[in-house]
């Protein structure tokens, strides 16, 4: 059962890593995007119908699927007047209610968002701009940015578990460094 467990925490820790720093790479596209309207529209005074609604997507890509790869690093604001202060078990205590409550959180996320998503294919919804693109995929991005978080939650809740029922570790500090 513990290499079971070990082998789900180290796909969850791969993929989540693979996909945190993949994401990373629209940041430099955003940049330009942002960089290319801000010329068209000052220099050339021309500006564009579309860059505005690119980078609001590609930020929330950055934002949304990010998040979990933050989640991993432990990246995330923490209340850490009371979490520094208690010991070792006890604030994996507090990680297996919290995480309990984000994964709550994350299957009303993907839940709402497959709800959205079905309407909006249905009912062809698009960005109200004069560029009006089709908003299918963002839904598609944030069931997946939800699934992602979700399993990185589920990840580290089984980590946390196991830790305090044996005592041991799930996975080596050194197996879990990049």
């Amino acid at each position: 059962m513990t290499t079971l467990l070990r082998g789900y925490c180290l796909a969850v820790e791969f993929i989540v890593r693979f996909l945190g720093r993949s994401v990373a790479w629209l940041v430099p596209v955003l940049s330009l995007v942002v960089a290319s309207e801000v010329f068209a529209r000052y220099v050339l005074n021309r500006p564009t119908v579309w860059a505005y609604d690119l980078s609001l997507f590609l930020f929330a890509y950055i934002a949304a699927l990010g998040g979990a790869y933050a989640q991993q690093k432990q990246a995330h604001i923490n209340v850490d007047i009371l979490y520094l202060k208690v010991s070792e078990r006890t604030r994996r205590l507090f990680d297996l209610v919290t995480y309990l409550l984000a994964m709550y959180f994350m299957l009303v996320l993907i839940k709402i968002g497959v709800e959205q998503l079905e309407q909006t294919i249905k009912f062809n919804y698009r960005r109200q701009s004069e560029w009006a693109p089709p908003m299918h995929h963002f839904w598609v991005m944030m069931i997946s940015a939800g699934a992602l978080m979700l399993l990185q939650l589920s990840a580290q809740w089984i980590s946390n578990f196991y830790s305090l029922v044996t005592g041991n570790e799930l996975i080596e500090q050194q197996e879990s460094k990049e």
